[in-house]
């Protein structure tokens, strides 16, 4: 069987990336630009990094920052009719997964008005027709959400977060500029680079994974474990190394799955709007500790590739805990509480592992799980 691997056409990386953003919009004869980008990106003038630009070149733009940080069905209904009101050509999605994600929906439902219900979007979607062009500005370094075929849409309604998979909604240009990400405070540096290690990792053991997936998720695992805590105190130069470490994980996990810990951290965000990164931060350890009996010798590499010595030479056990280990000691150096302790009712346990087990993501997982398993990693976690 062959394997199919899709990225962006183009991409632009360092510092100054988003000054390619007007050339860009010429080269393709845009004329009028739609700005997706949550509401306190507006507000703290992130997002005025890019629209400066436009205003300086005379680009036509319409704003819309109707986006929570778990993009809803509403959000992405909402964003449509604006985008059709607007009359723009091309989304320029500015922020981290949330605007990514809207961004997306919003430029498939353009294309494709057939799944104008969203919920019809979940799952590999048979949409026929490529979204609307997307230029993509990330302010996280942790989602990829400009590099993958994912996006993540909340169903308030049902209590779930359902994962949608289309090559069609992938943006054309990404601009990954580490100046959008300078004002992020040190929790969401902590957890969007935690959530980008997941990837790493996760894709990294996936059921999908092969050659090519893991050149980029092992290099990514390398990178975040040398530049997070830096990032983490603001230091340009691990700025920059994360703003690139989680593309790199983008670029191998958007084509190769990941596992139940998405699966377990998307169902503890549409109940509790935990934020994504640090639901998977929170579980990390707890689901590489389930999984390690089913991934090869690869807990080598990650240890390895954290600094461990003798990752090599050591009893594979003993160097599959110590990747664990590494792993825990990084989320906690980084500020992430590793308990779901008062953030859990007892009484939701059963419904959240049922959903758990039902995610896109769980098929994925290198070592079969069931309902009862995730309930005991859930648990455990609770104490």
């Amino acid at each position: 069987m062959a394997n199919r691997f899709v990225l962006n056409e183009t991409s632009y990386h360092g510092v100054g990336a988003i000054n390619e953003i007007v050339p860009e919009i010429r080269r393709r004869g845009f004329r009028k630009a739609f700005v997706a980008s949550d509401p306190d990106l507006i507000k703290f003038g992130v997002s005025k990094k890019v629209t400066d630009l436009l205003d300086e070149a005379g680009v036509p733009y319409t704003i819309y920052s109707n986006i929570q940080p778990n993009p809803t069905i509403e959000n992405v209904q909402s964003g449509v009719k604006a985008f059709a009101e607007a009359g723009a050509d091309v989304i320029i999605a500015i922020g981290g997964g949330s605007s990514m994600d809207t961004a997306k929906a919003i430029g498939i439902i353009n294309t494709n008005p057939e799944f104008a219900d969203v919920r019809s979007l979940e799952g590999v979607a048979p949409t026929k027709k490529p979204c609307t062009p997307i230029f993509a500005v990330p302010t996280t370094a942790g989602t990829a959400a400009e590099v993958t075929i994912n996006y993540v849409i909340t169903d308030v309604e049902n209590k779930r977060k359902f994962v949608c998979v289309d090559v069609n909604d992938i943006p054309v240009v990404a601009f990954v500029d580490p100046t959008m990400m300078s004002t992020m405070p040190k929790g969401l540096t902590a957890a969007t680079g935690m959530d980008a290690l997941t990837h790493a990792i996760e894709g990294y053991i996936t059921a999908g994974a092969w050659e090519l997936s893991d050149m980029f998720h092992i290099k990514a695992i390398r990178l975040i474990a040398k530049s997070l805590r830096g990032a983490v105190n603001n230091e340009p130069a691990d700025r920059e190394t994360m703003a690139l470490a989680q593309y790199i994980a983008g670029m191998g996990f958007s084509n190769v799955g990941l596992g139940v810990d998405h699966s377990m951290a998307h169902t503890l965000s549409a109940y509790y709007n935990m934020p994504h990164g640090k639901a998977c931060a929170t579980l990390l350890p707890t689901v590489m500790a389930y999984n390690a009996p089913c991934t090869g010798e690869k807990y080598r590499d990650i240890a390895d590739a954290f600094g461990v010595e003798g990752a090599y030479t050591m009893p594979l056990e003993e160097a599959r805990k110590a990747a664990v280990a590494a792993v825990k000691k990084l989320g906690e150096d980084v500020g992430i509480e590793m308990s779901l302790k008062n953030v859990v009712p007892m009484e939701d346990v059963d419904q959240l592992s049922a959903d758990a087990l039902r995610d896109a993501c769980t098929p994925g997982n290198p070592r079969p799980v069931t309902v009862e398993d995730i309930k005991e990693m859930y648990l455990s976690l609770m104490k």
